[in-house]
C-alpha cells in the first residue's frame, strides 16, 4: 500500500470538514506485546517503563473516506482506512502516549496539547514540479504543522514518500511533494524512508525499492532517517507505515526526557541513527542512518 495522497490546491487549500477536530484513539494497553516487525530495542524501552507517557501523538491522516485495506500488525486481519492503521501502528509502540486523530480533510488548526508533541504525516501534498514553493497557498493545517516544525514546537513526522526518488525532486508523474520541500530545514522535522526490514550488523539492511531517499540537499539528509518496514509479515508497504515507528520513537523518548523540547528530541534520534545496520550505508541514500531507540535512550540527560 503507498502513501495516500492528498491532492494540493494553488493558492488555497480548502479541505472538506468530514471529521472535524481530534479524538482519543483506539484503548492504549499497559502490558504492550513485541511483535515480530518491530524492533527489539522497543522491548528494552518498555522494560525500562518508556511507553509515551506523558506524551501526545496526533495523526493527521484519512479516518473517514470508504476507502480500506487489509493488513496484520500482529493482532489479527483488520479492515481499515489508512489513518485507522497508522494511528494503530504509533500506538502499538508507545502504548501509554495520548494518541489523536485529525483528518487531513479538516483543513483546521491541528492543536497542540501539553507536554511533548509529535506529529505524525503519512501523506503528502503533490503539485506539478513547475511551482516553486512560495507559489503555493497552505490551509490553516498544513500551515500550522509547517510553523510548529520551523518553530520546535512539535517533533513532525514525515513519510518520504514511495516514489523512488530524491526528497524535492519530480516524480513520474511530473509533480513534487511540497510538504516535503517546505519542512526542508525546519529544526524539529524528521523525514522517514522505508527499510526492507529491520537491519543488524550480521544482516544489514537494504533501501525498499518504492522509497524515496534523502538526496544531495544536506537540509534534508541531516533530517532523514530509516526503519524497517517487512511487508512480509504486516502486508503493509510504504514509508506511510516507517513514520509511525519514528512517532512512536519520539513518544517513547519523551517519556524519559521529560523536559527535552520537540527540537532536541529529534536531534536525539537523528545523532544515534546506526550506519553499520545498513547495506552500504550513503548519506544520499539513507540520511543520517536507521534509527536506534536504544542508542536515543542510553543517555541519562539529553541536550
Amino acid at each position: 500500500m503507498t502513501s495516500r495522497l492528498k491532492s494540493l490546491v494553488i493558492a488555497a487549500i480548502a479541505g472538506l470538514a468530514l471529521l472535524g477536530g481530534v479524538s482519543t484513539s483506539i484503548a492504549q494497553t499497559t502490558s504492550p506485546v513485541l511483535r515480530s516487525w518491530m524492533s527489539p530495542d522497543i522491548a528494552d524501552a518498555w522494560t525500562k517503563g518508556y511507553k509515551g507517557q506523558r506524551t501526545t501523538i496526533t495523526i493527521v491522516d484519512d479516518f473517514s473516506s470508504g476507502s480500506k485495506f487489509t493488513g496484520n500488525l500482529g493482532t489479527g486481519s483488520l479492515l481499515y482506512r489508512h489513518g485507522e492503521w497508522t494511528r494503530l501502528e504509533a500506538s502499538m509502540i508507545a502504548p501509554l502516549a495520548t494518541i489523536k486523530s485529525q483528518s487531513f480533510y479538516s483543513g483546521t488548526t491541528v492543536p497542540l496539547a501539553s507536554g511533548l508533541n509529535v506529529l505524525n504525516l503519512s501523506y503528502g501534498m503533490y503539485a506539478k514540479g513547475t511551482y516553486s514553493l512560495g507559489q503555493l497557498g497552505w490551509s490553516a493545517q498544513e500551515s500550522s504543522i509547517i510553523s510548529y516544525a520551523k518553530y520546535g514546537r512539535a517533533v513532525t513526522v514525515k513519510a518520504a514518500g514511495n516514489d523512488g526518488i530524491a526528497i524535492g525532486s519530480t516524480n513520474a508523474a511530473g509533480n513534487k511533494d511540497f510538504l516535503n520541500l517546505a519542512l526542508v530545514g525546519a529544526p524539529s522535522a524528521i523525514y522517514v524512508g522505508a527499510l526492507t526490514s529491520n537491519g543488524t550488523v550480521a544482516k544489514p539492511a537494504s533501501l525498499a525499492s518504492y522509497s524515496n531517499k534523502a538526496g544531495t540537499n544536506t537540509a534534508v539528509q541531516s533530517h532523514f532517517l530509516v526503519v524497517g518496514v517487512e511487508s512480509s509479515k504486516t502486508g503493509l508497504a510504504g514509508t506511510s507505515f516507517a513514520a509511525p515507528i519514528i512517532s512512536g520513537y519520539a513518544s517513547v523518548l519523551g517519556s524519559k526526557f521529560t523536559t527535552a523540547t520537540p527540537t532536541q528530541i529529534t536531534n536525539q534520534l537523528l545523532n544515534t541513527a546506526r550506519k553499520d545496520t545498513l547495506l552500504n550505508y550513503n548519506a544520499t541514500t539513507f540520511g543520517m542512518g536507521e534509527a536506534s531507540l536504544s542508542r536515543a535512550l542510553a543517555p541519562l540527560t539529553i541536550r
